[in-house]
């Protein structure tokens, strides 16, 4: 008879500098963008207003799905805060329509889940 030895692989969190304007999980705080990878603050989120970013950290991503959103049909993956695994928004994978491109590889994160954190004064 085998035996089975499970193992809990520990999870690492990326540190943005502390120079730099950071977002952090506002249920964990966890890092999660740089001021600088902002595009954009005129995003509607399923929960309200949200940002989109160029690139973020200490995320986790769902399995792509079709939706419909304001601005036509997108594949989407949810994404998540590897720390407390609270959904954040989704990533982008693929706009069907050619205006929406811009957004493929991108991630929203709604204001509702983070919190400004670092040189904001």
């Amino acid at each position: 008879m085998a035996t089975i030895i499970m193992t809990r692989s520990k999870t690492f969190q990326a540190y943005l500098p502390n120079c730099h304007r950071t977002y952090s999980c506002i249920h964990c705080r966890a890092h999660l963008a740089n001021h600088d990878e902002l595009i954009s603050k005129s995003f509607q989120g399923s929960q309200g207003r949200a940002y989109l970013f160029n690139s973020v950290v200490n995320v986790g991503c769902g399995l792509a799905e079709e939706r419909v959103l304001l601005t036509g049909l997108h594949a989407v993956a949810d994404i998540y805060c590897e720390n407390c695994k609270t959904t954040l928004g989704w990533k982008y994978e693929h706009a069907f329509e050619s205006s929406q491109k811009y957004k493929e590889g991108k991630f929203i994160i709604e204001l509702a889940h983070m919190i400004k954190d670092n040189g904001w004064d």
